[in-house]
């Protein structure tokens, strides 16, 4: 029931969750888990940190925290259906699943350069999933903090520190996936993912104070609109060039 889960356990689901999900990122040549459906366990990690940050702002019983757990669950609906493509118009561009492969398909040309919408659409979806910048309705001032309203201490500092972690993982894997992973001349591989996950993350803290904030029923209409068919156009193109 509301108001009787154990304080902190969402948050510590969600950080929990963007750890995981960082366990298939290679830091160079391998990840700490090379699976061979590295992508699909990205994308189910990213979904239950997704869940645990609705449930941060359902489980206290307060009006303005649900109000900002519904608000991500809306976002979440949005989002979601573009990112899954942007995943797997990179996994179908390598024919594999495997994060590592991936990297290793772009030693030639980088992802980000022949599906560029892909690319953007994955950014895009980066910020809402960690409601960063434009995206950051769920925990609003006029909201008085939204998902973080009733928290303090340690559960404060665990959502926080969770929704960093997480758009620092989302920047991480921007680069196996769309920036040739640590593929890059003169510097080591680790060096050169540092450096282009450096790149992403300043990017999108970069784009935080230069976009306005958008409200929830606009981006959801955007999304199903214009984003999702974009996404699935972008496919379809990989696809004709990849597939015999």
């Amino acid at each position: 029931l509301r108001g009787e889960a154990p304080p902190g356990r969402p948050h510590d689901t969600g950080r929990l969750a963007a750890v995981l999900a960082a366990a298939v990122v290679p830091l160079g040549a391998t990840p700490v888990s090379d699976l061979g459906d590295g992508v699909v366990w990205f994308n189910a990690m990213e979904a239950l940190a997704w869940a645990a940050v609705w449930l941060t702002g359902w489980g206290p019983n307060s009006t303005l925290s649900l109000v900002g757990g519904y608000r991500f669950l809306a976002q979440g609906l949005a989002y979601e259906i573009p990112h899954m493509l942007a995943l797997t118009t990179a996994a179908l561009g390598a024919g594999s699943l495997r994060v590592t492969e991936i990297a290793d398909a772009q030693r030639g040309l980088w992802f980000a350069v022949w599906m560029p919408a892909a690319f953007a659409l994955y950014l895009l979806s980066a910020a809402a999933m960690s409601f960063w910048g434009p995206f950051g309705q769920p925990a609003g001032r006029d909201l008085a903090g939204g998902v973080a309203t009733e928290l303090t201490g340690v559960g404060r500092l665990l959502l926080l520190g969770g929704r960093r972690l997480l758009l620092l993982t989302s920047a991480a894997m921007a680069v196996p996936l769309f920036l040739g992973g640590g593929h890059g001349p003169l510097l080591p591989g680790w060096a050169w993912t540092l450096v282009k996950t450096g790149a992403v993350l300043a990017l999108l803290l970069w784009l935080r104070r230069r976009l306005p904030g958008v409200r929830m029923d606009r981006y959801t209409e955007l999304s199903w609109v214009v984003l999702t068919p974009l996404a699935v156009l972008q496919a379809l193109v990989v696809a004709v060039v990849v597939l015999p």
